[in-house]
Order: structure tokens, then C-alpha cells, then sequence
């Protein structure tokens, strides 16, 4: 019947939508052979640019076509600024020329010098010409990646290419392209690739960070579920409020600050993890392990060996400088072997006249550690227990208690919410690591059962608190530093922090 659009069956879609993916592919199986082809034979002009076009409009994650584009700029704009050079090394000769001539007052000269005028002017527009033609090849990467970025704004290739091509202009605008990261971010205020290049270009831009923090604000007052703008307030407040002691991120006025406002975010979605994922780094220990390239764990040194422990794995001990200092004497301890795996623990075999009457010191990595002894058996150790709770003044800490408060009062109407459980568990270790920690590991626990799926995170979180725990303890025992008791709940074949022990003669289970 007229009038009426006819509706394919299903049978008859499928078939349809089959002709078509036969012909797409036909069409960037030739394409790409062309584009080999010439990118084989060097022939890297507009076409095989024009060529790359048609695909990647279509699909821009091909790694290929990008690095085949970069190549094609790379001859351009390499041939037009050599060019570009010896035009302006002529204009310089041609300056040089018309300063001469002025001197002479004949006429003759005079006419040469109205010539030689306008060579010059002749030679200035070329330079000018050849500076805009390598505009043009810029701004036409820039314009096909914006293109490419509204087909896929989360595409990895595109976003590398246009830092790369802003990279090798040396006009680049940078205000337009913060314009064009405001823009992107109002079409997804959560796209992180977004966000990173905004970072790249805040700092080309030299935007002071506290307007970038501004912004930040904004958008997470418009959707707290913007995990991506959480994380890049985290990297501007260790730099706009530093703390002097290094255990916090950022200074303590601060700090409280954002916890309030956290705190309120929190509590507006209780099952979003985005705002509860940045109150964990608040509740951190700051950036003073991040920043020094060694952390020492513990050491041990006996007259025929010395061991060394870290808290993180370092490549290769022979890049550094390892000195025991005595009061009469340096030695400088090398070469190092790894005594693990993991190169988290390091053994030195060399001979040390160790006098107990006297003090000492390990010196690496611009650190200086005050060792102690032990006159049984003339060995020098040093020992401090990981994740030593930080200071805090009244003020935070009656905030830590409130957030806490609140976190337990929400438990009482979701007493299953994992993130309130996890949270209020690090409130408490935060607060009192000591007098909390049985609950701690009680919300643990708990969160097992509600969070089946990340069961074995939890039972690996509650065995390094309660190794923490034993650690901490451990210097006020009678039996410090010869043995070590190990906690009853953690088993030898999954022992956290182990490295620590080898300060001890001996372990017992």
C-alpha cells in the first residue's frame, strides 16, 4: 500500500547490515593497502594524508595511521622550516646590503637600493607565507583530532596526537585549549582522559592552581560522583597547602576542611565509591614514603654481615652509596645481593670490627639512621614499626571522632553498606590504632560477608594490621630484639611485612 514505510523483517536487517560490513571492509582493506604502499615507497604527501583521513574519521584508535601522520608532518614541516631558514638568513644578507648602500649618494645607488627594498619586502612576505603555511599543517592535525574526538572522546591515539602536534608548534595556542577541555568536560564532566589533558595543558598554560582547584570545585558541586575531579584535587593539595611534617596530605586546617566537605558528599550516595575513595587518601600518611626513592625497614649488621631490609623493592643496591659510621671509623658496605626475590631484603658479606662502647650510624640516600646494639653477640640493628600513627591536633582529631560518629550512625540504618564499614574502620586507625583495633578487624570482618567478592582483600588487610600491631608492641617486650612472637592468626606461608624480622634472632609461631 502507498504511504506507508516499508519495515525490513529481521532476517532481512541482518542480511542488509551484512552487505554493508562486507563493503566497509573491502573499502579499508584497499585503503590501507594504498597507504603501505606509499608510506613503503616514501611517498609521504597530502594524498597518503588524505587517505589516513577517511579511516581514522571513522575509527581513531588505529596506532598505525597516527604514526604514519606523524612521519607525513615531519617531512612538511621540516622542509618548509629549512626553507623557512634560508629565506631569512637572505633577508639577513639583503639587511646587511641595504645598510652599505645608504652610504653611497649617487643615484644609481639610490635605485638600486629602492630594488633591493623591495627584494626585501618580497623576501619578508615569503617568510611570513612560509610561517602560515606551517600554521595550516598544525591546525589541520588539531581540527582532525577534535573531529576524531567526537566520534570516540575516550581515544587514547587522538589525545596523544594533539599533545604531540602542540608539542611541535612553538605557537601554540593554550587558552583555546583550555577552552576545549571545558567544552569536552561539559559533555562528560567524568572522562578522565579530559581531565588528564587538562593537567597537560594547566601547566603548559602556567593556570594558577588555584583556579584549577576552583574548578575542581565546581564541577564536583555539580555531580559527586566525579571520581576523575576528586583525583585532580588530590594532586593540586599537597602543592597548594603542604604539610611540614610530611604525615598528612596536606596542612591540617585543610585537611579538615575537606573532610567536612567529603564527608557531606559521602553521605549524599552512600553506595558511590568515589567521594569514600578520596576520603581513604585523605585519612593517608601523606607522600614522605612516596618521595624518598629508599625506605629503610629495618637493618642488622654482625662483625662478618650486615642485612638490610625496605619497605618497598629497589632495583639495584649498587647505585647507591651505603656507609656505616662508627665514631673513629667508615666503612663503606658493598657490594649488596638480594636475599629475596622481590629485592626488598639485601645481604652485604664483609668484615666489621664492631665495638659496642661506641655509637653508630647508617648513612644512604641522604638519610642518616642511629643504630642501637646488642652486646650478646656484638650486632648493631635498627628497627622502627611500620605505619606509626601520625600526630594531630585537637581540632582534627575531635573531626576524625565526628566522621566516625556519623559513619557508625549511618551503619545503624545500613548496617551492609561496605564503604561506610571500611571507612569507619579506617576513622578508627586513624584516631586510636591501638585502642580500636579488635573493631577494626570486627568491620573487616564483616565486610567478608558483605563483600564476597573482595574477600581475600579484607583477610589480606586484617593480617597486615594485626602484623602491624604485633610490630608495634614488639619493642616493649622483654624479649626485643632476640625473639619475635608471631600472632596467632597470621601463618608462615602469608606473612606481611617480613622483612622487619630479620632484626630478630628468632621468630616463633
Amino acid at each position: 500500500m502507498h504511504g506507508r514505510v516499508k519495515v525490513r523483517t529481521t532476517e532481512e536487517e541482518r542480511e542488509r547490515k551484512k552487505k554493508e560490513q562486507v563493503l566497509k571492509m573491502r573499502a579499508y582493506r584497499a585503503a590501507m593497502t594504498r597507504i603501505q604502499k606509499k608510506r613503503s615507497a616514501g611517498e609521504l604527501d597530502d594524498e597518503l594524508l588524505g587517505l589516513t583521513v577517511q579511516i581514522l574519521q571513522r575509527n581513531p584508535d588505529i596506532s598505525t595511521l597516527w604514526n604514519i601522520r606523524r612521519e607525513c608532518v615531519l617531512r612538511k614541516t621540516g622542509e618548509l622550516q629549512s626553507t623557512l631558514k634560508e629565506l631569512e638568513a637572505t633577508e639577513a644578507q639583503d639587511a646587511a646590503g641595504k645598510v652599505e648602500e645608504e652610504e653611497k649618494e649617487d643615484k644609481v645607488e639610490k635605485e638600486e637600493k629602492e630594488n633591493t627594498g623591495e627584494a626585501d619586502s618580497k623576501a619578508v612576505t615569503g617568510v611570513a607565507a612560509l610561517a602560515q603555511q606551517l600554521q595550516a599543517i598544525y591546525t589541520t592535525e588539531l581540527d582532525l583530532t577534535e573531529q576524531c574526538l567526537m566520534v570516540n572522546p575516550k581515544s587514547y591515539n587522538s589525545w596523544y596526537h594533539r599533545c604531540w602536534t602542540l608539542e611541535q608548534n612553538p605557537q601554540a595556542d593554550w587558552q583555546r585549549e583550555l577552552q576545549l577541555c571545558n567544552k569536552y568536560l561539559k559533555y562528560d564532566e567524568r572522562n578522565f582522559h579530559t581531565w588528564d589533558y587538562r593537567r597537560y595543558v594547566s601547566a603548559k598554560a602556567a593556570v594558577p592552581a588555584e583556579q584549577e582547584l576552583d574548578f575542581c570545585t565546581e564541577k564536583i558541586k555539580v555531580n559527586f560522583s566525579n571520581y576523575s575531579s576528586w583525583h585532580h584535587r588530590s594532586l593540586l593539595l599537597p602543592t597548594l597547602y603542604p604539610n611540614e611534617q610530611h604525615d598528612r596530605p596536606m596542612s591540617e586546617h585543610k585537611l579538615q576542611e575537606e573532610l567536612e566537605m567529603v564527608l557531606t558528599a559521602a553521605f549524599t550516595d552512600p553506595n558511590d565509591s568515589s567521594a569514600w575513595f578520596y576520603q581513604r587518601w585523605l585519612l593517608g600518611s601523606g607522600a614522605q614514603e612516596r618521595d624518598q626513592p629508599v625506605a629503610v625497614a629495618a637493618f642488622r649488621c654482625w662483625p662478618h654481615k650486615a642485612q638490610l631490609a625496605l619497605k618497598k623493592p629497589y632495583p639495584d643496591m649498587a647505585q647507591l652509596q651505603v656507609q656505616l659510621i662508627s665514631e673513629q671509623q667508615t666503612w663503606q658496605l658493598q657490594p649488596w645481593k638480594p636475599a629475596n626475590g622481590e629485592k626488598i631484603q639485601w645481604q652485604c658479606d664483609q668484615a666489621i670490627n664492631i665495638d659496642p662502647s661506641q655509637d653508630y650510624v647508617l648513612a644512604l640516600a641522604g638519610q642518616r639512621l642511629n643504630l642501637s646494639v646488642q652486646p650478646s653477640d656484638k650486632s648493631l640493628f635498627y628497627f622502627v614499626p611500620p605505619h606509626a600513627t601520625a600526630s594531630c591536633s585537637k581540632k582534627l582529631l575531635g573531626e576524625l571522632q565526628t566522621q566516625l560518629q556519623s559513619c557508625l550512625d549511618l551503619l545503624e540504618y545500613e548496617p551492609d553498606s561496605k564503604w561506610t564499614l571500611l571507612t569507619s574502620a579506617l576513622l578508627m586507625r586513624a584516631i586510636d590504632v591501638t585502642g580500636y583495633h579488635e573493631q577494626s578487624l570486627a568491620h573487616l570482618s564483616k565486610l567478608e560477608h558483605v563483600d564476597a567478592l573482595r574477600r581475600g582483600y579484607y583477610k589480606d588487610l586484617a593480617l597486615s594490621w594485626t602484623m602491624e600491631m604485633a610490630l608495634a608492641k614488639w619493642p616493649q617486650t622483654s624479649s626485643y630484639p632476640q625473639l619475635f612472637e608471631m600472632p596467632t592468626k597470621i601463618s608462615s606461608t602469608r606473612t606481611p611485612y617480613v622483612q622487619y624480622l630479620i632484626v630478630a634472632d628468632k621468630v616463633s609461631s
